[in-house]
């Protein structure tokens, strides 16, 4: 590791005024420049190869070594002791371009000279000669510079001279013009990670014999923020200040107070901080950072920007939080900063949001809902198991009656209990080789059916089963899964109708009238592919005509429809009857019309209704 380079040199301190340590320990040669291998390399080849583009474009972050690298590169094109592309920092060219007297060096800050005529007159002087083999033009901050100054700048650039070199840095690439961009070789300046941050604070602090503990450096580097210039500053205040003082003392203490879900020892933080004179802007960023560090340490330690000591500290009390907590609460801190643009007291914002981390009930969001299961999950120690089963009671307990409110009456409707004098549906068995399945009563001694294996309705993909599918196992298929994804036509004709059993390996299905069933006869073909993709075997249709179709008991009469005989409201719903005969066609099916599917719908195919038809024997409780 080569040693910085102190530019006071052996002048003594009474002749030599003070400097910045970032000023003193400034990079001289390329074995100086940290973290920036990439472009080091790149750039030593090329001098040491004869290479050199007449246009480079150095982007980056402050302080992470663009202006300083362009210098070197000065030094490098103008040595007259070069060694294997490296400056020997010595001559006379060198020391010129160090101390910033050399006439082959011009830096022009774009910031403040922004104009047409300052880039004119630079452009002016380009072709002059001076002392040295290469004039090397830095321009900082170029994306500063006025589309017609940017414009003068074109053609020189372009096509300069033969001994003129431009090296353009700035911090925004993309407010370079691209006609700027695509003349030039563009170098990209990363951040400094911590390691390399700490490995450069510690060379300093024993080149420049600074008396300060690693408590102080961790500070720098963690305010330093992956830029050296920075990180510099703030040890060179500590070393003035003699102590050690964090910048957000209370910042921790908002992360316990939100991993341990206390929104009042959050607040009195916040009100600390906010005394002591820290805006709540401020405040809100840096615990983002802080958040977003610490969700880097449980999924990619690699990319965390901080020592070691304070990645295991923030790692630990970020783990307390968990993942989804972490992430909600970056997000609902950012919203928060973006909201305190506009907001007439911008701490009752970040106070509001540390309201909401800290007491998810609070907060109705989705987000807020799965931090609230996760915490459950990791309070019941269940987060080892992804579902847990569901304890079904094999005797359902029905209500005698339930109480009325108003007008209005509880009724059970999707939870239709069956008799106790209904037999229990067998589940699906195979058949023997040789027997057809049927849709016949299932014998006393056929245990129930376990809910757990029935077919879960929110399933989205097939179920495959090794028998023919039941009756039960069509009625909730058709119902939940096939009948909505029907094109319009066969949709409106097919749900007049219902499944009434398994018979000769064929589905049969049950439609109102013989023209009905005709008509559906036609487009069967839509039907079959949609039950055999979703059971995961072939699956075929046997249409018949059945005269008895379930209308809800409650619904007012269709025209057209015979309405449930009696005034009492008590008769099951099985036991309405449309009765339509067979020849006699109620509705013109002919003029069907796709843009009008419910002409033709008749029959009542509510889930109440549905669930009556699945469940023989039922009955609604109202």
């Amino acid at each position: 590791m080569a040693a910085l380079r102190d530019d006071t040199g052996d002048a003594t301190p009474e002749d030599t005024p003070y400097q910045s340590l970032y000023r003193r320990f400034r990079p001289s040669t390329f074995a100086e420049v940290k973290g920036q291998d990439h472009v080091v390399l790149a750039l030593r080849n090329a001098v040491r190869d004869g290479r050199v583009a007449h246009a480079y474009l150095f982007s980056g972050p402050r302080g992470t070594g663009k202006t300083s690298t362009a210098r070197i590169l000065a030094k490098a094109l103008n040595c007259t002791n070069l060694h294997e592309g490296e400056p020997c920092g010595q001559c006379s060219s060198c020391t010129e371009i160090a101390k910033g007297t050399s006439l082959d060096v011009h830096e022009l800050d774009a910031a403040s000279n922004n104009g047409v005529d300052a880039m004119r007159d630079l452009v002016s002087r380009a072709a002059l000669g001076s002392p040295g083999r290469q004039k090397v033009y830095i321009v900082d901050e170029v994306h500063m510079l006025s589309t017609p100054a940017s414009n003068a700048l074109l053609k020189t650039l372009e096509e300069p001279p033969v001994h003129v070199i431009f090296v353009l840095a700035t911090t925004d690439p993309q407010k370079v013009l691209p006609t700027i961009r695509s003349r030039t070789q563009h170098y990209e300046f990363h951040l400094l990670g911590a390691d390399t941050l700490g490995e450069l604070l510690r060379q300093v602090r024993r080149d420049a014999h600074l008396e300060v503990p690693d408590e102080a450096l961790d500070v720098a580097i963690r305010r330093g923020r992956g830029s050296a210039r920075d990180a510099l500053s703030v040890l060179d205040q500590v070393a003035a200040s003699d102590t050690v003082e964090d910048d957000l003392p209370e910042l921790d203490e908002i992360v316990e107070a939100l991993a341990e879900r206390d929104a009042g020892r959050a607040l009195v933080a916040v009100a600390h901080l906010t005394s002591a004179g820290f805006s709540p802007q401020q405040l809100t960023g840096d615990l983002i950072d802080v958040l977003r560090q610490g969700f880097l340490a449980m999924v990619a330690p690699d990319l965390v920007g901080m020592v070691v000591t304070e990645r295991e500290t923030i790692g630990e009390v970020t783990g307390r939080l968990g993942l989804p907590a972490l992430v909600r609460a970056v997000e609902v801190l950012g919203r928060a900063q973006a909201g305190m643009r506009d907001a007439l007291d911008p701490r009752v914002t970040l106070e509001v949001a540390l309201m909401r981390l800290a007491h998810p009930e609070a907060d109705e969001s989705p987000e807020a809902m799965l931090v609230r299961i996760e915490h459950l999950e990791r309070r019941d120690g269940a987060g080892s198991v992804p579902f847990a089963t569901p304890v079904v009671p094999t005797s359902p307990v029905v209500p005698t009656s339930l109480p009325m409110s108003g007008a209005t009456s509880a009724r059970k409707t999707l939870g239709a209990v069956r008799r106790e004098s209904a037999p229990p549906v067998p589940p699906p068995t195979a058949a023997p080789p040789g027997v057809p399945q049927g849709a016949s009563e299932p014998t006393p001694e056929a245990p129930a059916p376990s809910l757990a294996n029935k077919p879960d309705p929110a399933a989205a993909g097939p179920v495959p089963t090794a028998a023919f599918p039941t009756r039960d196992q069509l009625v909730q298929a058709w119902g939940d899964h096939v009948l909505g994804r029907l094109r319009p036509k066969a949709k409106a004709l097919f749900q007049a109708g219902r499944f009434v059993g398994v018979e000769n390996g064929k589905a049969v299905f049950g439609l109102p009238n013989e023209i009905h069933r005709r008509r559906c006869e036609d487009i069967r073909g839509d039907i079959e592919p949609a039950l055999s993709e979703y059971f995961g075997q072939p699956v075929v249709l046997s249409l018949v005509v059945e005269s008895v179709a379930v209308e809800r008991a409650d619904a007012p009469p269709r025209p057209g429809v015979a309405s449930p005989s009696g005034p009492d409201r008590s008769t099951p719903a099985t036991d309405a009857t449309l009765a339509i005969p067979d020849d006699e066609d109620t509705s013109d099916l002919s003029s069907f019309d796709d843009a009008e599917p419910a002409s033709i719908v008749t029959v009542d195919n509510s889930a109440e209704a549905r669930v009556l038809q699945a469940f023989p024997g039922a009955e609604e409780i109202r």
